[in-house]
């Protein structure tokens, strides 16, 4: 999907409009990365200029089918392949970083994109496991195997890993707000001082309020892809207050997974019940994972270790030197914490949604 959100736009913006930029460029004096590299090239001392599969997917310049940077790509947003990082496996050998770093130089073995690594983390080895990771934004992965399936439904055909050569597709929703609302209850509106509170609070809204409110503040990501879409509340009445407000954030995370849900569903469907893993801070709270459960109608599952990003590029690393076990053995050992439960109706559950699409048709038709 052409958007802001991925690099190459970015790419050549700069080179068009910074004074010498292209020319340094093509003279090999430049250097591109998502933020591993530069973390990588940082910690090297300059002496390694690389990525891992997942990072360069996200570019929209690398071909994940070949397995290689697209020169089509490249030449049609005018980016100089000398830019651009060495691609290896996501558990691979990325270099050592510099002796006076550390006391002594300490192997970079584990490398993943955000949402990636936590879809290692939460042991999503089989096709048709889904994770579903909550920090700032919100990313939805659904394991497809060796396949690389073509979204019919504006999702995102993408690397899950690479291991050994071998490279795990997914289809990935992306939505940009999910705990960024908790934080504008917080720090736009002042409603709340801990972002704790919210769920105590919202435990307080009045049930005959059904207000809902689409946190479109940059945009929508998918399945819309639409960067123009603004925020707005719907259904206020003169009794709505902060546990109101605070009910109607929680639930636009929900309202957001399910538009990807169904995406991936109607993409490619699973072989028996699916079941949402669910990782990131905002999994701590109950009543927005619980409603989660209750828009989806199906399980949602949080682990006992929440924080499966850093997990997954932990056990990346330790795979490669040879001290964690392989795929299947490493998954045997995720644990659960709770399995929420679908608690609404059914028609509830349908009538709740088909409101959210209409407020989300109404910020894309501003």
């Amino acid at each position: 999907m052409l958007d802001p959100y991925f690099s190459a736009t970015k790419i050549a913006w700069i080179l068009d409009r910074i004074e010498g930029a292209r020319a340094r460029a093509e003279a090999g004096r430049l250097a591109f990365g998502t933020i591993d590299s530069f973390l990588i090239w940082k910690l090297t001392g300059g002496a390694a200029h690389v990525t891992d599969a997942t990072n360069a997917s996200r570019t929209l310049l690398y071909d994940i089918r070949k397995g290689e940077w697209s020169q089509d790509m490249c030449k049609l947003f005018g980016v100089p392949m000398a830019l651009l990082p060495e691609v290896k496996d996501s558990a691979d050998d990325f270099g050592t970083t510099r002796d006076d770093l550390f006391g002594r130089a300490v192997p970079i073995l584990g490398v993943a994109g955000d949402q990636q690594a936590a879809t290692v983390g939460q042991a999503c080895f089989q096709p048709g496991m889904m994770k579903s990771t909550y920090g700032t934004g919100c990313f939805a992965l659904l394991n497809t195997g060796t396949r690389a399936v073509r979204s019919e439904n504006r999702l995102l055909t993408t690397i899950a890993y690479r291991l050994d050569g071998q490279t795990t597709y997914a289809l990935e929703g992306s939505i940009f707000i999910a705990g960024a609302v908790v934080q504008w209850l917080r720090d736009g509106l002042q409603l709340i001082r801990e972002a704790a509170e919210t769920g105590p609070l919202s435990a307080k809204a009045d049930d005959s309020q059904q207000i809902i409110m689409v946190p479109a503040f940059t945009g929508l990501g998918a399945p819309h892809w639409d960067p123009n879409a603004r925020g707005a509340v719907f259904g206020l009445t003169r009794n709505t207050g902060p546990a109101e407000f605070a009910r109607a954030a929680l639930e636009s995370v929900g309202f957001q997974t399910r538009d990807l849900w169904e995406a991936m569903r109607a993409d490619w469907i699973p072989d028996g019940d699916a079941v949402l893993r669910v990782d990131g801070g905002m999994t701590a709270s109950e009543p927005a994972m619980q409603f989660l459960a209750d828009i989806l109608g199906a399980p949602v599952d949080r682990p006992d270790n929440t924080e499966t990003t850093a997990l997954g590029a932990a056990w990346l690393a330790g795979y490669r030197a040879g001290l964690c076990p392989g795929p299947q053995d490493y998954a045997k050992a995720w644990r659960l914490d709770r399995r929420f439960k679908p608690q609404l109706a059914p028609d509830r559950r349908e009538d709740r949604y088909a409101a959210w699409r209409r407020a989300v048709q109404a910020v894309m038709s501003v």
